[in-house]
């Protein structure tokens, strides 16, 4: 039995996580593929490895469970055919929720509401940037857990899952106040003056969007990694564009509704949106005690703040392009959260599973190369090599770009079918938008791929920081590209307002 002792050691270096798995009371309960019962010391444990199976070669039965997941792992390498069946899929789903979206956005933008308090155009980039700061990193970082085997039990599920819907809730209430008052600050510069029942009712209409919509889709990203682990699909190839799929649409209408609820209540129900934000501000300390009673989320608690709010503020700057650019060209509104979304999704997939790549390999800070664990990994590589190595990064990379043209030629032919034809989408239209989303992707892809690297070298997991940096700057980069596109058919349209697009 001292080789089993000895395995026991090597092979949880070499292929067990080292991400934090929640400690419970009954250890019993932890040991899902074997029931050994109440084994309370180290000699009856290895008397009941030895009696529970004659192949095990000494081994405790945990060890011969994770070295059988490890080598499933390892056999199961991905081809291109999986990993592109796996996300495309999920990413058309994504994709025409988006599409709705920008329908909902570009419809909503005439409605009272938005045209008398303008600082709410602002604010949407920031709310739909939140699936990313929030709902694609819980989707990041519960893919992992799973991958990992971390929530294969019943009580696994439930402590990780309950955990960080607290947490999401904690974080949504706090960075979608933060967002309303950067919204007021820069419509306040922008127009030099604030009124202040404008500025109760973006507080009040953030908060009540971030906390219904990101409670809704937390616990429909929970439904499906479990339901992937069942299926033995990857959920890093499904969970983060599934959890973006209903992301956009649902912020857009819970704002839509309750900021035309309040706006009606200004004059009669002046009352209403300070006790709201009250509520909602009082509320914080009990979900922050229950996250921080959570063992899986006390540390994301601690020290998750600087990328949601970093990211909000990215968001932000590109809300005021946004508001800007609306003003002048009426059709940008409708393509804004395709081109942001598609790029957040893809991205937000190649995060998702460099993350849990690193996790697999090593502990945090060791970086080994792919292929060869006694090489440390390069951290800034070339564009070449990121696009055209021959790793499974590049591979994925390669499938993922492959994914851009053809997407977005589905999905803005959608918005102009859906729109009656109200686009007139032009070829020369159609060959500028799509260039602008292909940089869009390449260079978030590529930035991934260093940021993530980098993170991990610095001891910063991925999982909790990397997605949000991603999609904000994403939001920020596909709204300024879809911004000179816009004024460059303006421009060469010869001030044609009817001929590209709807431009005005």
């Amino acid at each position: 039995m001292i080789t089993g002792k000895e395995n026991y050691g090597s092979e949880t270096m070499a292929n067990v996580n080292h991400i934090f798995t929640p400690d419970y009371p009954d250890s019993s309960s932890h040991t899902s593929a074997f029931d050994i019962g109440p084994i309370t010391n180290v000699e009856s444990l290895v008397n009941a490895a030895e009696g529970s199976n004659e192949t095990d070669n000494g081994k405790l039965p945990d060890i011969v469970a994770e070295t059988t997941r490890s080598n499933q792992e390892v056999e199961l390498e991905e081809t291109y055919l999986s990993i592109a069946v796996q996300v495309f899929i999920p990413f058309l789903i994504a994709g025409f929720g988006m599409v709705f979206a920008g329908l909902v956005l570009d419809r909503i933008q005439h409605w009272p509401v938005f045209e008398e308090i303008t600082e709410l155009v602002i604010l949407i980039p920031a709310l739909l940037g939140l699936k990313g700061n929030l709902e694609m990193t819980l989707a990041s970082r519960l893919s992992t857990q799973a991958n990992l085997g971390h929530m294969d039990t019943a009580r696994q599920k439930f402590s990780i899952i309950v955990g960080n819907l607290t947490l999401i809730q904690c974080q949504a209430i706090v960075v979608g106040f933060l967002g309303a008052v950067v919204a007021v600050v820069m419509g306040g510069i922008k127009s030099n003056d604030v009124e202040l029942d404008h500025a109760y009712l973006l507080c009040a209409s953030s908060l009540v969007t971030v906390s219904i919509a990101s409670f809704v889709l937390g616990l429909i990203t929970a439904g499906v990694i479990v339901f992937s682990r069942y299926v033995h699909i990857n959920p890093d190839n499904v969970a983060t564009p599934i959890a973006a799929s209903l992301g956009d649409i649902t912020s857009l209408t819970l704002l839509s509704i309750v900021s035309t609820v309040l706006y009606d209540s200004i004059g009669t129900q002046d009352w209403l949106a300070p006790v709201i934000i009250a509520g909602y501000i009082l509320a914080i300390p009990m979900w922050v005690w229950i996250a921080k009673k959570n063992l899986a989320t006390r540390d994301v608690l601690y020290h998750g703040w600087t990328p949601v709010v970093g990211a909000m503020l990215i968001s932000s700057v590109g809300g005021l392009i946004l508001d800007f650019m609306v003003s002048r060209f009426e059709g940008i509104a409708v393509f804004q959260p395709v081109i942001n979304g598609v790029g957040g999704n893809l991205v937000a997939v190649q995060a998702s599973r460099i993350s849990t790549a690193l996790h697999k390999q090593a502990e945090l800070g060791i970086l080994h190369s792919e292929g060869n664990e006694d090489e440390e990994a390069v951290i800034f590589i070339s564009p070449v090599n990121s696009f055209c190595g021959k790793g499974v990064h590049s591979r994925t990379t390669r499938v993922l770009m492959a994914m851009v043209l053809p997407g977005h030629i589905i999905f803005i032919y959608t918005i102009d079918y859906m729109k009656d034809g109200d686009t007139s989408l032009s070829t020369l239209f159609i060959l500028v938008y799509l260039l602008a989303a292909v940089m869009q992707v390449a260079t978030l892809l590529y930035v991934a791929y260093v940021m993530i690297h980098w993170m991990w070298k610095k001891k910063i997991d991925p999982d909790n920081s990397a997605i949000p940096y991603l999609t904000s700057f994403g939001d920020l980069l596909g709204i300024s590209l879809l911004a000179i596109a816009f004024q460059f058919l303006y421009l060469i349209a010869d001030h044609d307002t009817g001929e590209h697009s709807s431009l005005r």
